[in-house]
């Protein structure tokens, strides 16, 4: 037993919050992308999914191979040297700073959750090329000024900034309340910065199917969205070509021709800049 006068470590606290009693995205979506980071609980849960609709998969897979493009694409061709990664999940293969850093040594990149289960990894993002830099922040989407004051650390905010918010609006269940979210954060960022998002899309019955499914288990609720709505988001900003998308037809050649298989999924994505 722990002697009560020790002080208990950011981590230890960190880990004592984290439920594996009932499913949580984070989790789900790693177990769906291949990664190691979930409990019996999750997988469940996925391969009931997977009964249910199994294109889940090649949204989680595809979404994936999106922020890749999307990153390499705004770190080279962009210029752009900063990125707010906001609802990151747990880290995998491929991560927004290692993306970023192969393209440009100096890039900056601020993690931003609040979420135990990912807390408790942040370790595994805390990494940078000598020349760049890479900070967690265990923050809250829902306190967008607070986000950006504390991202103000590393980042320089009077500089263009690549906001990056995959695959987690649809926590928030109102959308006109996301709307505000995203609008809120914009304005704190200059003309040139850009706006990253994919989520999952309510474009087939199978995929309601699995929403509703996902959001009986216990879990905190996932919403999936119309086009329309992925695609308000954008108001305002211009969009980067090939605009509102399904996410692997979003510039595909950057990881060679669209696989057949997976051309066409329910979920969307658009790039857009802040004039």
């Amino acid at each position: 037993m722990p002697d009560p006068d020790t002080p208990i470590s950011a981590a230890a606290r960190t880990r004592a919050r984290i439920d594996t009693s009932t499913p949580h995205s984070a989790r789900f979506w790693n177990y769906f992308v291949g990664g190691k980071d979930h409990y019996e609980v999750d997988r469940r849960i996925g391969d009931e999914i997977k009964e249910i609709f199994p294109g889940l998969v090649d949204v989680a897979v595809t979404s994936r191979q999106f922020l890749g493009r999307a990153v390499r694409h705004l770190a080279g061709e962009a210029g752009v040297r900063q990125f707010l990664d906001i609802g990151t999940g747990l880290p995998t293969a491929d991560n927004t700073h290692q993306v970023a850093q192969r393209v440009a040594p100096d890039a900056r990149i601020v993690y931003v959750d609040n979420d135990p289960v990912v807390l408790a990894h942040a370790s595994a993002l805390l990494t940078s090329t000598p020349e760049g830099m890479t900070t967690y922040l265990d923050a809250d989407l829902y306190e967008p000024e607070a986000v950006l004051a504390a991202a103000a650390g590393t980042l320089d905010l009077s500089r263009p900034v690549a906001l990056m918010i995959l695959n987690t609006l649809g926590h928030v269940a109102d959308h006109d309340q996301a709307r505000d979210l995203v609008r809120r954060l914009l304005a704190g960022l200059p003309s040139g910065s850009h706006l990253v998002i994919s989520d999952s899309t309510a474009t087939s019955e199978g995929m309601i199917a699995a929403s509703e499914a996902y959001n009986a288990s216990g879990a905190v609720p996932y919403h999936v969205r119309s086009i329309g709505e992925i695609a308000a988001f954008f108001d305002g900003l211009d969009l980067v070509d090939p605009g509102i998308v399904q996410v692997p037809e979003w510039r595909p050649d950057a990881l060679g021709p669209a696989d057949p298989a997976t051309a066409a999924v329910d979920a969307y994505c658009g790039v857009g800049r802040k004039p």
